[in-house]
């Protein structure tokens, strides 16, 4: 209970303080309705927190946090998809120029692609989901296999990142968009422990600092 007290806290000084701080701000995001300029994948881990290390103010980023921040490939099914609905969203609806994908240091997801798992009725959603960093962990067991378990959580966290592109380019409105020059996706790493952020650079394959792109 004190954790939810200490949020009740946060909330009464957002209320009283930075709410009426930028009263008009959000008036007028009710108004004009949202205009985000980027879509952001990240991933659920609580020490990642999209606005604080991009900058970004209210209605800036429309934000989609999952396990891994992964992207399952489009799949025209019945079925319900998340991710997949908001990708749609971002890119028809809202008309976005940029999709990030940000990948994170000391990832839970990707530690756990390298784990055996048996399926119970309280992981079997976990189980699957995992499915989509498989093949960033078998690339690299097969480059860095021979390294430390700490370089090839690394290698996998950053390919895995990249991959989750690929998987975005299977959906029909960003494969049209980006061919057409309207849309750019964008594949980062960022490092927990320092605060650093590396883009990936498609012409030299290679992550570089954020601050040199």
């Amino acid at each position: 209970m004190e954790k939810i007290e200490k949020f009740k806290e946060g909330y009464k000084n957002f209320k009283n303080i930075k709410f009426k701080e930028n009263e008009q701000r959000f008036k007028k995001l009710v108004k004009e309705g949202q205009k985000p300029t980027a879509l952001f994948i990240g991933c659920s881990d609580s020490r990642v927190m999209p606005n604080l290390i991009t900058g970004s103010g209210v209605g800036e980023l429309f934000i989609v946090r999952n396990i891994g921040n992964f992207v399952p490939p489009f799949s025209p099914d019945n079925d319900f998809h998340s991710t997949a609905a908001a990708i749609e969203y971002a890119t028809s609806h809202l008309g976005v120029t940029d999709i990030i994908v940000c990948g994170h240091s000391d990832c839970g997801a990707i530690k756990e692609l390298f784990k055996e798992h048996k399926v119970t009725d309280e992981n079997i959603h976990t189980i699957k989901w995992l499915e989509l960093g498989k093949e960033a962990k078998e690339k690299a067991l097969e480059v860095v296999g021979d390294k430390s378990f700490a370089i090839q959580r690394e290698f996998a966290e950053k390919v895995s990142v990249v991959m989750q592109l690929e998987n975005l380019l299977t959906y029909p409105a960003v494969k049209k968009r980006v061919e057409d020059g309207e849309l750019f996706l964008h594949a980062w790493h960022y490092k927990l422990d320092t605060g650093e952020i590396f883009y990936f650079d498609e012409e030299e394959a290679e992550f570089k600092p954020l601050e040199d792109s």
